[in-house]
């Protein structure tokens, strides 16, 4: 009987001792990282160009007493622009930027000047133009941006050559001026990481923006001479412009990727 016992003893014994081993410690296996978090925090340059739409609220009225000759008549006009820039945005959570910017549009968006009391006409052409403002974005995915924007803009406008109704020179112009205004606009700014390319740091955007410049008014001048005609145009400026434009941001290397 002892002997039966002292057998049993020792099979629990080596039992205990198999199970120990069994729950000895495993091997350490490293915590998956966290999916990449982008960031839009930084500068960032762009050029593009575009089309726009110009319309222009115009009156005719004497030179000497403003007296009106004519009731106000909208002028319309179009043409296309070229547009660089740089910025500086900020993203301040997980789904909003916030950003300021400053860019410059050289091209030809025409428009048409009248004087129906003389019966001469012209083109009155926006040359170039700067704007400088504020930006904030809603980002619809991690590398996509909505936003809206607005700010301060100032434009030049170039000579106006009047021609008769025949088309010959009539002999009369409107000197070029600069008008200033403001502006409001919108868009969307995306990554170009797309159809399994890597880019990194090139964006492309597409804006929409609408401009606008205060009334003017402009004396029609002989050629040559630069006497008054004794007529007065009287005119302000909407500009609307659609542009598409590369823009390459300095901070954007990849993803951002925290590190342990």
């Amino acid at each position: 009987m002892k002997k039966i016992l002292l057998a049993l003893t020792a099979v629990a014994a080596m039992t205990g001792s198999a199970s120990a081993a069994d729950l000895a410690a495993r091997p350490y296996v490293k915590a998956p990282l966290p999916a990449p978090v982008a960031n839009w925090t930084g500068f960032y340059i762009f050029g593009g160009g575009g089309g726009g739409l110009s319309n222009s609220d115009q009156s005719v009225q004497t030179t000497v007493g403003a007296v009106p000759l004519t009731i106000g008549q909208r002028q319309g006009g179009s043409g296309w622009f070229g547009t660089v820039g740089l910025g500086y945005d900020w993203q301040f959570n997980s789904t909003w930027v916030a950003g300021v910017f400053a860019d410059g549009q050289f091209g030809s968006i025409r428009g048409t000047v009248q004087d129906p009391f003389f019966g001469i006409t012209g083109s009155l052409k926006l040359e170039d133009s700067w704007a400088a403002g504020v930006r904030l974005g809603y980002l619809v995915a991690p590398n996509v941006l909505s936003y809206v924007n607005g700010g301060y803009s100032g434009a030049h406008f170039g000579q106006t050559n009047f021609m008769t109704l025949a088309g010959v020179p009539a002999g009369a112009h409107l000197n070029s001026y600069n008008r200033n205004g403001w502006f409001v606009g919108g868009g969307v700014e995306n990554s170009l990481n797309i159809f399994g390319i890597s880019s990194p740091g090139w964006f492309m955007k597409t804006e929409y923006r609408s401009a606008f410049y205060n009334a003017k008014t402009q004396d029609e001048l002989i050629d040559g001479t630069n006497l008054p005609t004794g007529n007065s145009i009287r005119a302000n400026s909407w500009n609307q412009t659609i542009s598409t434009s590369l823009v390459y941001r300095f901070n954007w290397t990849g993803p951002v990727v925290a590190k342990y």
